[in-house]
């Protein structure tokens, strides 16, 4: 009789440790709840598929690009009186108590025709470039693109958008920032 039993053991040995080892790999990928990609829920490193300029590069301002060096950003274009706006600032408030003040940079700006940077914003972050409604809520991060590369992601929306969907989106921008800000070629 021959006995098979070592190399077996060694063989199932190798593959327990394969199966630990690419679980653990894919486990720290991204914990981030949203993929980068051109889609309507991705991050994205370029317009995305729905907006006119889909595929096009994104001229980011420089002082967006200095807070990034920091961390990631929340950035709200609002009024101070139409009731989306109060109730978007109101989960950004939430959302920031929630995850820290220190961990994400926050620009609170009022939509008004003397406000150069919040009337800027709309005509780079809107996510259709059509019609701007307001509040305007952008978050900016530090993603990989489809090449390796670290670069500048971001994600808006229009209107009233929960304090669900702020605090995902600004959950994946804080782990997305600490993965990559060590690679980011500013």
């Amino acid at each position: 009789m021959v006995d098979i039993s070592h190399p077996l053991s060694y063989n199932l040995a190798a593959l327990v440790a394969g199966l630990v080892l690419a679980t653990g790999l894919i486990g720290t990928v991204s914990a981030a709840e949203y993929l980068v990609g051109p889609d309507p829920d991705d991050w994205w490193t370029v317009y995305p598929d729905h907006h006119p300029g889909a595929g096009s590069e994104v001229d980011h301002p420089s002082w967006v690009l200095e807070l990034l060096e920091d961390g990631p950003i929340l950035i709200l274009d609002h009024s101070t009186n139409c009731e989306a706006c109060i109730k978007q600032e109101e989960a950004a408030n939430a959302v920031l108590e929630e995850v820290g003040e220190d961990a994400i940079a926050f620009e609170n700006l009022i939509a008004d025709p003397n406000n150069e940077r919040a009337n800027a914003l709309f005509e780079i972050y809107d996510p259709n470039a059509g019609t701007w409604y307001i509040p305007l809520t952008v978050i900016i991060t530090l993603v990989e693109d489809e090449e390796g590369n670290v670069v500048v992601g971001w994600h808006s929306g229009e209107g009233e958008t929960g304090e669900d969907w702020l605090l995902s989106y600004v959950e994946d921008a804080i782990q997305y920032h600490e993965e990559n800000v060590g690679d980011w070629d500013a």
